[in-house]
């Protein structure tokens, strides 16, 4: 990230944050394994708080470090596989935990009062100022604002419970418009709109096994389905076909700065796990898919957006490919870490990437390792060798 950068990282806008983070990535089964309380925990009296904090899980806790240096700045202990999400303010991320989404002041390390209890919590999404959560186990979708979780409060905002419980997630416009996918627990099919009265307005269910959600400019939202991708623009469906019989297109990256969407490209329906070298660009003024081979697999953990509209990868070569959106030329290769190999089971841990502004942080769980990077120069900025391999990483919004 050289200094006049590092300063633009710590005060620039959240754009990179709610594009790069609004894939909202997920290997298949949101299942967790934790409900109990935090076995330690130090008190914001206690601790100073952390300027722009990174949080990564671990298998047992979490670590939470300074967004500049990345020295450790506090170890949580919490048992179990436990999801990270941005919350949408400069304090807070999302936990899952087996009970729910809890919400754990990262500045002060320390987990709030405010949780939104419910088996199989699942996708955490933020867009135009809302931050909108899909209990899988229940099919309930609560949007509220992330200012609202100031001083540790619980916040008050939208409910919707969907018809089915279903592995889904919702997605709040600007008009107050609410994107919702359609399913049960055996069969997802598509996605409804509501209005800001929770009323149905527009519905399709051409989307077979419709998973993962990303916005592009304009705000034109792209749900990924087994055939291609749905897109919702102007109030209306419009399904962007791709080539072949299956091509899932599961895992999205959007950015308010750019109408192209970054997805995966699997198309292999039979394959334990497949590991593609492709990815797709949606454009979404055209409807059409755009295919690009790295030479190098990636996992759904590898995908993100920079500041500008960039497309980013995380190849298992080690590199990060930054990508021009509008053509797929791979603008910028940065290497990052060594070669790794996507494990079978999704809640293993592998090499993650989460952006925040110019800032591209990568782990590097097998090492035990986490680096930072400039994504204007490629310079590495920083890195930290932890007590543990790490497995989710996530961060706050960029502090003015």
């Amino acid at each position: 990230m050289n200094r006049s950068t590092r300063a633009r990282t710590l005060t620039g806008t959240a754009l990179a944050l709610a594009a790069a983070m609004a894939l909202t990535a997920c290997g298949g089964n949101d299942d967790t394994s934790s409900d109990a309380e935090p076995k330690k925990q130090t008190k914001s009296s206690e601790a100073a708080a952390v300027k722009n904090p990174i949080v990564a899980s671990y298998d047992g806790g979490l670590y939470v470090l300074d967004g500049e240096t990345l020295k450790l700045a506090n170890t949580i202990e919490l048992p179990g596989f436990n999801r990270v999400n941005p919350a949408g303010d400069e304090d807070h991320v999302v936990i899952s935990t087996d009970s729910g989404f809890r919400v754990f002041d990262a500045a002060r390390q320390e987990f709030t009062d405010a949780e939104f209890k419910g088996s199989k919590p699942g996708h955490v999404v933020r867009h135009g100022g809302k931050t909108v959560l899909f209990t899988d186990g229940t099919g309930e979708v609560n949007v509220f604002d992330p200012a609202d979780l100031a001083g540790g409060k619980q916040p008050e905002g939208r409910n919707y419970t969907s018809a089915e419980p279903h592995h889904g997630v919702a997605i709040e416009l600007a008009n107050g418009e609410l994107v919702s996918t359609l399913g049960t627990e055996e069969k997802r099919t598509g996605a409804l709109v509501l209005d800001k009265d929770n009323k149905e307005i527009a519905r399709s269910e051409d989307c077979p096994g419709v998973h993962g959600e990303a916005a592009a400019k304009d705000e034109v939202v792209g749900l990924g389905c087994e055939d291609g991708v749905l897109l919702y623009k102007d109030g209306e469906f419009t399904k962007v076909d791709a080539p072949g019989d299956y091509a899932r297109t599961g895992n999205q990256a959007g950015s308010d700065a750019s109408p192209v969407l970054l997805g995966d490209y699997k198309t292999d329906p039979e394959a334990e796990l497949e590991r593609p070298t492709r990815i797709s660009l949606i454009d979404t003024r055209t409807a059409k898919m755009k295919l690009v081979d790295l030479g190098t697999s990636y996992s759904f953990r590898s995908l993100a957006r920079g500041p500008h509209g960039e497309a980013l990868v995380l190849g298992t070569n080690g590199v990060l490919h930054v990508i021009d959106p509008e053509t797929g030329k791979v603008e910028k290769k940065i290497d990052a870490v060594g070669d790794w190999t996507e494990p079978l089971d999704w809640q293993q841990p592998r090499p993650t990437l989460f952006v925040r502004d110019h800032t591209a942080y990568v782990s590097d769980p097998g090492k035990r390792q986490l680096h930072s990077f400039d994504l204007d120069s490629g310079e590495k900025l920083a890195s930290v060798t932890l007590p543990k391999g790490t497995n989710e990483l996530s961060g706050t919004l960029a502090g003015h």
